[in-house]
This record gives C-alpha cells, structure tokens and sequence, in this order.
C-alpha cells in the first residue's frame, strides 16, 4: 500500500500490514501514535524520531521499531522515502521484539521484503505467497541487531528542556558549567542528576548528540569538514576518530547502502 495512511488499515485482520510514503525535504509528522507497532524504515534519505524518552536518527538502510501506542513525531531530515511494517501489539509481544523505540540494522533481504511487502493488498492471502513474504519479513525484522543510534531525554523539566535545545543545535564546545548554570544547578548536582535522568555522563550525550545531527546532515550531502567545524570539532579527523569511535566506522562507509 503506497502512500497510504497506516490508521485507515490497522483493524485490517492480518498480523503484519505494510506501507510506503514519500515525504518532502523538512516535511515534519507531528506526534501520533498506533495502535500496532511500527517498523519505519528510511529507504532513502534520514528522519529523526523524537518521543518523550529520547531522539532516535534514522539514515539510510535502517529502521526504528516504535512500539504500539507510542507517541513520536517524525523530522524528516532531506526528501525521504519510508517503507513502514505495522505489526499487532500481541505479535510483536509473541514473537520478542522490542518493547521500547530501537534503531536496527537492515539486512539487503530486510530491505527487499519492505520493497515488496508494500505492493501487497491489505488483506493478503495468508496462505498464499504474500503470506509467506510477510511470515518471513516479521522473523527478519526480530533478527536485526540493534544500533546505538539515539539521545535519551531526561524527565526532569529543566533537563529535558536543556536537552532539546541542544538536540536542534549540538555542539562539542558546549561546557557543563554554562549548562549547569542555565538549569539553576550545582555542577555536582547538574552532573549527578544528567546520569541518573539519562544513564549517561553528559560529555557522553553531547557527543551523541553531535554525531546524530552530523548523520542528518552528512546524508544530505554536507561536506565533512563543514559538518565538523559546525559542531565544534578542533578538525575534520578528531571528528572523524569519534564518528568512528561510537558507531564503528567513519562517516563516508557508514552512511553508503549496503549492496543488495
């Protein structure tokens, strides 16, 4: 089903049921939710997720698992082509997949089946070959490693305010201290109450949060060097040795689609 709103079909008596959009460039989703669980996988181009948890990035030849009734809104980064499985909330539950937002690897054959899966009818066939394409698409979506491709977001409302203005214009030169101070915080309670909020230090989050806006705009076609500079980087190679770092190759491999 192209370019189809997923709530129209989510009574549709199938366990799996899929969809494909396109979307135009900073084209925004506001916050939704489903009563399936959803696989949104970014075909082409980068989205961003953002739920009250966290921001999750989306580039090329990946996907976000968004469980049943979670609501999020998606950012979408350039011009971007989505292939979407909505999955029952008892399927998923039955079958294991995750019970909170994940970023997942995508297989060429993950990629081949939300090629396929969204040309079927509504209420395929469950006998027949499309149900066996959609049998096998669950059973390869629940063997996709997960990947470290987000920001959580603290609860604690001058945190989490603080974190979302970070997320729209990160930056390695960003100092505890100031972040401190803007919050109405010791530095030792600042510090403390980030890792408790977030379980992570705060170095950590800014650095993730540098590396998901820099994913966003290297896959719309910004240089490095510039993207470095940007997010506050001393040169484009200490940029290039922490992309390396946390996502476990640099910018340029890491972003090319996988040859089918």
């Amino acid at each position: 089903m192209r370019n189809t709103r997923a709530d129209a079909y989510e009574n549709t008596p199938r366990d799996v049921i899929a969809t494909g959009n396109d979307y135009p460039s900073h084209y925004v989703l506001p916050a939704h939710s489903h009563r399936r669980g959803q696989l949104l996988y970014a075909s082409t181009g980068v989205l961003t997720t953002i739920t009250s948890e966290g921001s999750w990035v989306v580039p090329p030849r990946r996907a976000l698992w968004i469980p049943a009734g979670v609501s999020h809104e998606v950012h979408m980064g350039g011009p971007v082509a989505t292939r979407s499985a909505y999955v029952k909330a008892e399927t998923a539950l039955a079958v294991g997949l995750p019970t909170r937002c994940q970023v997942i690897a995508v297989s060429p054959l993950l990629h081949e089946l939300l090629q396929e899966a969204i040309d079927l009818p509504a209420e395929y066939d469950l006998d027949g070959r499309d149900g066996r394409v959609m049998a096998l698409l669950l059973d390869e979506i629940r063997r996709m490693p997960a990947l470290p491709l987000s920001a959580p977001l603290p609860r604690e409302k001058r945190l989490v305010t603080l974190c979302r203005e970070l997320l729209q214009q990160p930056s390695q030169e960003v100092k505890i201290d100031d972040m401190a101070q803007r919050a109405g915080m010791s530095r030792r309670h600042f510090t403390r109450s980030f890792r408790e909020e977030t379980g992570m230090s705060f170095s950590a989050w800014r650095q993730q949060a540098c590396l998901l806006a820099a994913l966003t705009r290297l896959g719309n076609g910004e240089s490095i060097t510039q993207v470095a500079v940007d997010l506050g980087y001393g040169n484009p190679s200490a940029f290039t040795a922490a992309f390396r770092r946390v996502l476990g190759a640099p910018p340029s491999r890491y972003l090319a689609a996988p040859t089918p």
